[in-house]
């Protein structure tokens, strides 16, 4: 972990998917500068431990199970939150998933289990977050979308695509819906390009050739290389703090230029 220099001091955050990848990088992060982190994951050991590893540095950190898929999973974290730490000051909706099936040979089943995760889940998070929120004046939500849901991907990414975007524009909706009702509360998303995470990798494995496929990825790259899960975790480090206090409804794109091309 970085040394501590308090920017998000005093704050209590909820990361979901925090297990691993992105959601562990930015709670290590979050804890870091300050705050009291909850490890939301539906993989209930492996969330003790990511919370053990932040304790063990000298934070802040308890683990919960949460399948972001149930509506009463996500009020029981909320609530564990709220008595663990007392408060409730960020949301980050970081558990995602991805498919990798062509559109043609996508199940409607396999389409739904992609949506459920990734938007609906979103949905949800900011649903009982802001809840939390409004007990205690305001706060920060984050929502991890993708440049998948700002462009289109072909071989596979239809799902994803499509669930992603949606994340992007229910971040801008409920934005503009928490500014008209004054309580203070901002939602923004930050727009992962390739990441050097679990999931990245379950998604070249399933290439027959997988090293040809990473070969290909990174050839697009216009830095040369992936992006690592500090990078995320800076990014929302920056949208959760006060420093964004004038900043909601944004997309912050990490993705080291591959939109831009």
């Amino acid at each position: 972990m970085v040394e501590r220099t308090g920017r998000v001091a005093s704050k209590v955050a909820l990361v979901t998917g925090a297990a691993s990848g992105l959601g562990k990088a930015t709670a290590e992060r979050l804890a870091a500068e300050g705050a009291a982190v909850l490890i939301a994951d539906i993989r209930a050991e492996a969330a003790e431990a990511a919370a053990g590893v932040i304790r063990d540095a000298g934070g802040r950190a308890e683990a919960h199970p949460l399948d972001v898929t149930s509506d009463e999973s996500w009020q029981d974290a909320v609530v564990h939150a709220e008595r663990a730490f007392g408060k409730l000051d960020i949301v980050v909706n970081n558990a995602g998933t991805a498919d990798g099936g062509w559109i043609h040979k996508l199940s409607l089943e396999r389409w739904r289990k992609v949506m459920a995760v990734n938007l609906d889940g979103v949905f949800l998070g900011i649903k009982h977050g802001a809840e939390a929120m409004k007990r205690n004046g305001g706060g920060s939500i984050v929502n991890i979308s993708s440049v998948a849901g700002l462009v289109g991907i072909a071989e596979g990414a239809s799902a994803y695509c499509a669930s992603k975007g949606g994340v992007t524009l229910l971040t801008r909706a409920a934005a503009l819906e928490f500014a008209l009702l004054k309580n203070n509360i901002r939602v923004n998303s930050v727009h992962p390009g390739y990441m050097q995470t679990p999931m990245l990798e379950g998604v070249i494995n399933t290439y027959r050739e997988p090293d040809a496929a990473r070969d290909a990825l990174m050839k697009n790259e216009p830095m040369g290389r992936f992006g690592e899960p500090k990078d995320i975790a800076n990014a929302v480090l920056y949208l959760a703090s006060d420093e964004a206090a004038f900043v909601t409804g944004t997309q912050l794109v990490v993705d080291g230029g591959y939109i831009a091309k």
